[in-house]
Order: structure tokens, then C-alpha cells, then sequence
């Protein structure tokens, strides 16, 4: 499995680690990841620490992810990305939609 999902034990907080290639492969796993949930979490981390690609598909999951969670009023953390992926995600300018970390 390349998407795990995670959620606190009070429903808050879901984590969403992506392993490998983030790509268009991964988007009905990533898309289930959240929207099949019973509560919608208050925030939402998603994990690239072992993820080793990403393009533009990928990008755009992150966007309807940010906007399932409410868009500009979500807490939508990306975190743990390596260089190459945070430099896309910078050029992207994600940095002014997600809190990249």
C-alpha cells in the first residue's frame, strides 16, 4: 500500500503518508484516504517523508484535498518532504496554500 492513513484517537487529526511515487497512480488511494472517513478531522498532515516523486497529478490531489477540508479556512499541513520534492512544491507555490514543513 502507498497511502496509509492514520487517525488520532479523537478523530482530529488525520495523517496521510504517501511511500514512493506520488503520481496519478496513487489518486483514488489518496482520494479514499479521506473522504471515506466518518468525521471530517480538524487537521490534516500529509507525510512525504518516504515519498520519492511527485508531479503534477499529485499536485492537484493536494489541492482537492485542500479544498474537501474546507480551503482557505483548512489546517493542511504538508510535512518530512526531501529537497526535490519541496523545491516543486515551492516552485508551485504551494508554500502560500499549505504549511510545508
Amino acid at each position: 500500500m502507498s497511502v496509509v492513513t492514520e487517525v488520532s484517537p479523537d478523530g482530529q487529526k488525520l495523517t496521510i503518508s504517501v511511500r514512493g511515487r506520488f503520481d496519478f497512480g496513487r489518486h483514488q488511494e489518496f482520494r479514499d484516504s479521506y473522504e471515506l472517513l466518518a468525521k471530517k478531522p480538524d487537521s490534516i498532515v500529509v507525510d512525504l517523508k518516504d515519498a520519492t516523486y511527485l508531479d503534477s497529478s499529485a499536485l492537484g490531489m493536494l489541492l482537492l484535498l485542500r479544498d474537501h477540508a474546507g480551503g482557505d479556512n483548512s489546517d493542511v499541513r504538508v510535512v518530512n518532504s526531501n529537497s526535490d520534492v519541496r523545491k516543486i512544491l515551492a516552485i508551485s507555490n504551494f508554500d502560500k496554500l499549505f504549511d510545508i514543513s
